[in-house]
């Protein structure tokens, strides 16, 4: 029995849009599916027709060439594609561009409305760098000119793996789709194309310089404006500066890491930095004053209270680090550590134990703690 006109399966006449054609689709596809039609024999066999139809005249090359030669371009070779990808009832090919329409891409990236050749853009990865910085910097910010190992489009063929700066050519195995179908049944399954491992396209006489990639190696210098208040851990992402794409496709993004060194004389929790300052016995017994750095290069004269203990703490306020995100300025927390003095000579230690002598109340801490010890023991005699 002869094939219809595919334009007659659809009812639609010759010359019709794109669009025409898939809303044709859809209105058949809808009226003949088979389970709508359980009490029709003929139901299933006119939807594969109209499947058919629709999976010749969506493609524009299968389009163009059963205009020419009609149904004789594909049963006799004469260029309309493959000739494992037409028969009946190819379901993923007719059902695939509606459900892309509705839901997007989920089949893999097929993207274009039906046209013949779909080149598979792959956008490019992703690239890490680890960068260290000093307090200093990280307090005031800084540019830095970094080095970053990076896939970029070859110059030589710009970027298509073809040599000459000739154009890939569509595949024939897949006829640009990257995916092949097998009928299995009442079933098609889909897989990617062998030849063109899902491009779409093959390059028949490779680049030179990048062997057919389409990209070589290389390092690039970029410059890099870190903030002042980073810290370890943040992240600084430069949109565009990853790999490059493959066959055009948008190049990745580069993320940069951020590891602050330890300081020697700082130490830091969030915006607020911490410093221990060595303190003498007598300038913490009789009081004083005590010279501490800040992170900005500055000096600063703090008052050592008479009696301080090793552990007190004063606060320097807005001598901290500042906030990455605005927010003001963190606070540098001072915490005096009180020296015993070593090395004593014959005098000193007389002095000292004159002072031993003559100390009743001099140690209140000591005398509170010592008193909680006897009323302890006595507690255990009892």
């Amino acid at each position: 029995m002869a094939k219809r006109d595919f334009y007659e399966v659809l009812g639609i006449k010759r010359g019709a849009s794109a669009d025409e054609i898939k809303k044709a689709y859809r209105t058949k596809a809808k009226e003949l599916h088979p389970d709508r039609n359980q009490d029709n024999p003929q139901a299933e066999a006119q939807f594969k027709e109209v499947n058919e139809a629709y999976d010749h005249l969506k493609d524009d090359q299968k389009k163009a060439a059963y205009d020419r030669f009609g149904h004789a371009a594909f049963d006799g070779g004469m260029g309309g594609g493959p000739r494992g990808q037409q028969g009946n009832g190819d379901f993923a090919s007719a059902f695939s561009d509606v459900f892309e329409d509705l839901f997007g891409d989920f089949m893999g990236g097929r993207g274009g409305g039906g046209g013949g050749a779909r080149t598979r853009a792959a956008r490019g990865s992703d690239l890490r760098y680890n960068l260290r910085v000093t307090l200093e910097e990280a307090y005031k910010g800084v540019q830095k000119t970094i080095t970053v190992p990076t896939a970029v489009n070859c110059t030589a063929c710009n970027g298509t793996g073809a040599e000459g700066g000739s154009e890939p050519q569509t595949c024939p195995t897949c006829s640009g789709m990257g995916k092949v179908r097998a009928q299995q049944g009442f079933f098609t399954v889909e897989r990617t194309c062998p030849t063109c491992n899902g491009a779409g396209q093959i390059v028949k006489n490779p680049c030179k310089v990048c062997r057919g990639a389409g990209r070589t190696e290389k390092e690039r210098a970029l410059s890099v404006n870190i903030p002042a208040g980073v810290e370890t851990g943040t992240r600084i992402r430069l949109g565009g500066e990853g790999e490059a794409g493959m066959r055009g496709g948008p190049s990745g993004d580069l993320y940069i890491f951020i590891e602050v060194k330890e300081h020697a004389l700082f130490q830091r929790e969030g915006v607020n930095l911490y410093c221990r300052i060595p303190v003498s016995m007598t300038n913490a017994a009789l009081g004083g004053e005590v010279e501490v750095p800040t992170i900005d290069g500055g000096r600063s004269l703090v008052k050592v209270p008479a009696g301080s203990q090793t552990g007190k703490q004063m606060r320097l306020r807005s001598k901290g680090m500042p906030a990455l995100r605005g927010g003001g300025m963190g606070d540098m927390v001072i915490e005096f550590a009180v020296e015993t003095p070593i090395n004593l000579t014959t005098r000193q230690r007389e002095l000292l134990r004159e002072f031993e002598a003559l100390g009743e109340n001099n140690n209140p801490e000591g005398s509170s703690f010592f008193s909680k010890v006897k009323n302890f023991w006595d507690g255990m005699t009892k």
